[in-house]
């Protein structure tokens, strides 16, 4: 299941190089990933009732292209790899002449919000993966 989101580049998105700024991209990356689990199910908010959540083991961006103020970007999410307790998601983000500008290895692990544990990968996130 592949999810795709709009953003658009606003001023406080821009550095003194007049581009995005590389951390902003990380922003952009985990709204697309809420997005994604919001399409698979398992919100946010419906991870917090369980006293679950994610967190990101490895973040892997590599930088092709720069974005520039006002542009409309398109972040996709697609899923890649299911282990026991942690996911891998691929994310790419295009600039308006569909050129990809970005891409990113997300490594991401279930976690107890209370033990502060990994814990399995719940059904609603691996029903979507590849087997």
């Amino acid at each position: 299941m592949n999810t795709e989101i709009k953003v658009i580049v606003k001023q406080e998105d821009i550095d003194e190089l007049n581009h995005v700024n590389n951390k902003v991209y990380v922003d952009y990356l985990e709204k697309a990933r809420g997005d994604w689990y919001d399409y698979a199910g398992f919100s946010f908010d419906k991870m917090r009732e369980r006293n679950l959540g994610t967190v990101v083991l490895k973040l892997n961006i590599t930088f092709l292209q720069e974005a520039t103020l006002g542009e409309v970007l398109t972040v996709k999410t697609a899923p890649v790899r299911l282990g026991r307790t942690s996911f891998d998601l691929k994310q790419k983000i295009y600039n308006e002449r569909d050129e990809k500008i970005t891409e990113a290895h997300v490594v991401s692990v279930m976690f107890d919000r209370q033990n502060r544990r990994s814990v399995p990968v719940v059904k609603e996130i691996a029903r979507h993966f590849p087997s």
